[in-house]
């Protein structure tokens, strides 16, 4: 299995990138490719985990050895796949992800792409117990104190789950930033937040 690639970022697309490592392009799905446009044409590790079927093999790409580690586990979960995993993966919040486990929070849960009451619920059933140990190293591995996606501090319920349901979709924190002053002067329905964000942030 191959641990890590180091090298530089030649190419982003909306699944994937492309890591030169002397001279091999080598492509990499990733929950969400634009957290390296900063890093475009700059040299970056990227964690890999290589899934083989019999109609293909893939590299997926992950930021910290520990939202690897947590896509691993998400595997395990029957009716989770790769792509189902990196969608959780990729809202850059595994800490509230692990601690949904443990503190069986279906309704946390539900918020990603692919996973409903029965998903999350076998989520619980087959994980909890078994991810708690992540937590205190996931704190480690960012060299932060605290979930690597803080929640809003908006005490608006609606808005808080449509923040949440941004980030599960991939849109990172520089993003939603934006269009959160325009949020926050409208009393919607979490639907609604989600469909002005949208609107918002195709129109920057």
């Amino acid at each position: 299995m191959i641990e890590c690639l180091k090298g530089n970022v030649i190419n982003i697309e909306p699944e994937t990138i492309v890591v030169d490592v002397r001279d091999v392009g080598y492509l990499i799905y990733c929950g969400n490719p634009y957290r390296y446009e900063e890093w475009l044409n700059e040299t970056v590790t990227v964690y890999t985990y290589q899934h083989v079927r019999e109609d293909a093999i893939r590299l997926y790409g992950f930021f910290h050895r520990e939202e690897r580690r947590l896509f691993e586990k998400l595997l395990q979960v029957s009716g989770i796949g790769p792509k189902g995993a990196l969608a959780i993966v990729a809202a850059e919040q595994p800490q509230l992800v692990v601690e949904a486990i443990e503190n069986e929070d279906e309704k946390f849960l539900v918020k990603f792409p692919g996973v409903g009451k029965k998903t999350a619920r076998q989520m619980i059933l087959d994980l909890k117990g078994k991810v708690q140990e992540l937590v205190p190293t996931l704190t480690h591995e960012t060299g932060e104190t605290g979930p690597l996606f803080k929640r809003s501090s908006t005490e608006n319920e609606e808005l808080e789950e449509a923040l949440e349901a941004l980030k599960a979709l991939g849109y990172v924190d520089r993003e939603i930033k934006k269009v959160l002053p325009v949020l926050q002067q409208n009393e919607l329905s979490t639907d609604q937040y989600i469909k002005l964000a949208l609107k918002e942030m195709l129109r920057s």
